[in-house]
């Protein structure tokens, strides 16, 4: 019976692997698997004819196998595995005793071999070589850099954009330069380890089934004083005690739910503080409800009550002023407080456009943008930055990147409107206020996979990186990323302003822009030229009929980006899950990045989660020096032909995966993680990393994988496989890193120098959003929000958390 259920085992793996090695050997993949499944088909009979030939035929398959494995992957374990894993477990059965003699003995005929038990030695011989290997393979990592980033100081006093005190962190990157470098220095790798949790707070607003997907808490707190100010999901802001952790004031904004957004979260509010609240009147004043103005020393009186501020942006495309010290709306800001972005919007359907990032405060203006739904429909709001009074909500300038030469203010009252659908910046900004420019990373125009329509205009500037003048609008450079993007490849970062230090010791502004496809680009933030260089090189063809694809693409001298996929970088649970990956690769289009969408299917490398995100990166402006949690994951997008696209089911909410209905276009299209059987990625781990860069030299100096599967599992499986993360990282004078992000549910420290994990505490939620540090009465804290992620699925929570070192 036993050597029955063997030879079935071995029957029906071989003709598994035998069918599907067939069909990848037809689509030009790897003979392998075909050849394996042969010969196991061979091994099944064997067995079944008790033929003493079968554990030496099989020890031949284990060898060969593992030599094929390390020929593939080298000692790469979490890549043997699935090659070997059910290859090796098949030969410990056959060791079984009752796997090689049958159950029953007939009488002993010398002249067969029905009886005879099939030998061990082969099998036991090759399980050893396996097991030895597989455990060396355990212990090495052929995926790490190790390395150190220079640690000279090449400036003393750097500039940060910081006109406030180091224990300070007023804006989203603790100032509009973005850098998230605090010079605080009490937290050093020699006492991280000290680190303990000083207080915590739940804000009280969680998600709720009702929910879109991605309702997910993003925000970086900011600390005034000895005030943190926050923002939820739901548009809640609330100031906290900094030392305590106390609940100090909370406004709630009341914007509702809506199925139709796509994002539900809030990354963070701007302060403001007037720099002489005695002297705020101004000329221009917003004109009250019934068409009088209110007088200019009232508006002053009124501006002087509320001279600290916080704006908070909500999902129902309000921009709410409240004061700092109260909670109390600002009323004299537009109107009673609120300022409605939905103005001048050409179409306006309720859920399609609204702001997730905080706008920057500059020189008595509040700068704001805002994001569009990704491929709901081409009848959608523009992507218009706008740029109103601080204290009035009076519209100064507006720059539409599709009708970019128009700053002055259009006449709202009489029916203008901006252009529809315009590429749209729905990440945060930053700000040189000593250029007076102001920096914006903007995405792409409605469909993201449809590039065929687009003006001139929207060609130039769709994902991109744009300079325009604080004080009008006009744009002073631009500088692409991608050309024709038909990927979803918004620039999705902050950009990050440096002074970079040359080899002739000049000082030369720098910005740093992280972007989605890897590459991260140092340019000269006067003139957008780059610092390190910037090459094109050919891309792929074969676009839809109605579209066209770019030539070239640019690639800048410091990148991230991944290798092309192949077939030995699929990867699965099994070889069998592997094998169906192994198929995918070969029956969808792909010829590296920036393979373009297709009817048939295309695999997006790396995907529209991106390499960097809205997390950006650190930058250390003393050493010139950068932290990046580098992530690859590929996507899969297909485009749907308008007359197969069927009806909104009942109760459907909005989100970036599944069905993407592109109302208006002639495709919609399906995208989502390209994800074997087993809904595992079909990439081969690491899937994130940690990397440090010099920005001078653009040299990658260290990467090492990040993040275990512990929260991917049924099981807390604490296996350091380098995992997906969203999120940021800010960096300490006192040479440590601090970094949430990934998906299992971890704070981590790290030491900025080599790149070594030198602490972590588990979390009680998904820690998706960039945490910040502060001083306050002589201690160093540092606190992170955890709240989840609702689409990389992380568990959904309300907390602030804040750790500091024991009291001396």
């Amino acid at each position: 019976m036993m050597m029955t259920l063997t030879s079935g085992l071995f029957a029906l793996l071989g003709l598994a692997l035998a069918i599907g090695g067939g069909w990848l050997a037809v689509l030009g993949g790897s003979w392998y698997y075909l050849i394996a499944g042969l010969l196991l088909l061979v091994n099944a009979w064997l067995i079944r004819a008790r033929h003493p030939a079968a554990t030496w035929l099989y020890a031949g398959i284990m060898l060969g196998t593992l030599a094929w494995a390390l020929w593939e992957v080298g000692l790469d374990w979490w890549q043997l595995a699935p090659r070997g894993g059910i290859i090796v477990v098949l030969g410990l059965w056959l060791l079984l005793p009752g796997a090689r003699r049958p159950a029953h003995r007939a009488p002993h005929d010398p002249a067969t071999s029905v009886n005879r038990r099939l030998p061990a030695l082969p099998v036991a011989v090759a399980s050893v070589v396996c097991v030895a290997i597989a455990v060396y393979a355990m212990f090495q990592d052929p995926h790490d850099l190790p390395g150190r980033l220079p640690e000279q100081a090449l400036v003393q006093e750097p500039a940060t954009g910081a006109d406030f005190a180091d224990g300070e962190w007023h804006q989203y990157g603790r100032t509009n330069y973005g850098q998230r470098y605090s010079p605080l220095a009490q937290i050093t790798p020699a006492n991280v380890s000290e680190l303990d949790l000083v207080w915590s707070y739940q804000t009280g607003d969680v998600k709720l089934p009702q929910d879109v997907t991605e309702t997910t808490y993003q925000v970086t707190p900011l600390k005034v004083g000895d005030t943190l100010y926050v923002c939820t999901p739901h548009n809640i802001a609330i100031a906290i005690d900094a030392g305590t952790g106390q609940e100090r004031w909370r406004y709630d904004a009341n914007s509702g739910l809506n199925p139709d957004r796509q994002h539900q979260t809030c990354r963070g509010v701007t302060y403001w503080e007037d720099p002489a609240p005695a002297a705020v009147a101004t000329p221009s004043v917003t004109p009250l409800p019934g068409g009088e103005a209110p007088a200019p020393a009232a508006t002053a009186a009124s501006a002087a009550l509320c001279a600290r501020r916080v704006y908070m942006p909500t999902a129902d495309a309000r921009l709410v002023a409240l004061d700092a010290d109260t909670g109390e709306r600002c009323t004299f800001f537009a109107d009673d407080g609120e300022l409605h972005l939905e103005a001048g919007m050409p179409y306006n359907p309720e859920g399609y456009y609204y702001s997730t990032s905080p706008p920057v405060a500059v020189d008595g203006l509040i700068i704001i943008g805002g994001a569009v739904n990704d491929n709901f429909s081409i009848y959608s709001q523009s992507g218009v930055i706008r740029a109103f009074d601080i204290d009035t909500g009076e519209l100064v300038w507006n720059w539409d990147s599709a009708n970019p030469e128009q700053t002055e203010p259009i006449d709202i009252a009489g029916g203008e409107t901006y252009t529809p659908n315009s590429p749209n910046s729905w990440s945060i900004f930053s700000v040189d206020e000593e250029l007076g420019l102001v920096y914006i990373p903007l995405g792409n125009q409605v469909p993201d996979q449809l590039g065929m329509g687009r003006s001139e205009a929207v060609e130039e500037h769709s994902s991109s990186v744009v300079a325009l003048d604080v004080a009008m609008g006009q744009r002073e450079w631009v500088f692409q990323t991608v050309h024709h993007d038909l990927w979803d490849m918004d620039v999705p970062a902050q950009p990050v302003l440096v002074d970079l230090t040359q080899e002739d010791g000049e000082a030369v502004p720098a910005l740093v822009q992280a972007t989605k496809q890897g590459d991260i680009y140092v340019l000269d933030r006067r003139t957008g030229e780059p610092l390190l260089d910037v090459t094109e090189h050919p891309a792929p063809g074969g676009a839809i009929p109605e579209d066209f694809t770019a030539p070239t693409q640019p690639r800048s001298a410091l990148s991230f980006m991944p290798d092309p996929l192949t077939g030995a970088d699929m990867w699965g649970v099994t070889m069998l899950d592997q094998l169906v990956c192994r198929i995918q690769l070969h029956r969808l289009n792909y010829e590296g990045r920036y393979t373009p969408p297709s009817i048939k299917g295309t695999i997006v490398h790396p995907g529209n989660f991106g390499v960097f995100n809205w997390g950006s990166v650190a930058v250390d402006p003393v050493r010139q020096v950068m932290f990046g949690m580098p992530t690859y994951l590929p996507f899969t997008s297909r485009l749907v032909p308008r007359d197969q696209i069927p009806e909104p089911s009942e109760g459907e909410t909005a989100s970036e995966q599944g069905l993407n209905r592109n109302e208006g276009a002639p495709y919609g299209v399906v995208m989502g993680p390209f994800l074997g059987p087993l809904q595992v990625p079909c990439s081969a781990p690491p899937w994130g990393y940690v990397a440090g860069a010099d920005l001078r030299t653009g040299e990658i100096l260290w990467q090492h994988r990040n993040g275990t599967v512990r929260d991917m599992t049924p099981l807390p499986l604490p296996f350091e496989l380098g995992v997906p993360g969203i999120g940021g990282p800010i960096i300490t004078a006192g040479g440590v890193v601090f970094l949430g992000a990934t998906v299992d549910n971890y704070l981590r420290g790290y030491d900025l120098t080599t790149g070594a994990e030198i602490w972590r505490t588990r979390l009680p939620a998904g820690g998706q959003s960039t945490p910040m540090t502060y001083e306050h009465q002589g201690r160093q804290y540092v606190v992170m929000v955890a709240g989840g992620h609702g689409s990389v699925g992380t568990k959904p929570g309300d907390y602030i958390l804040a750790y500091a070192l024991p009291d001396a």
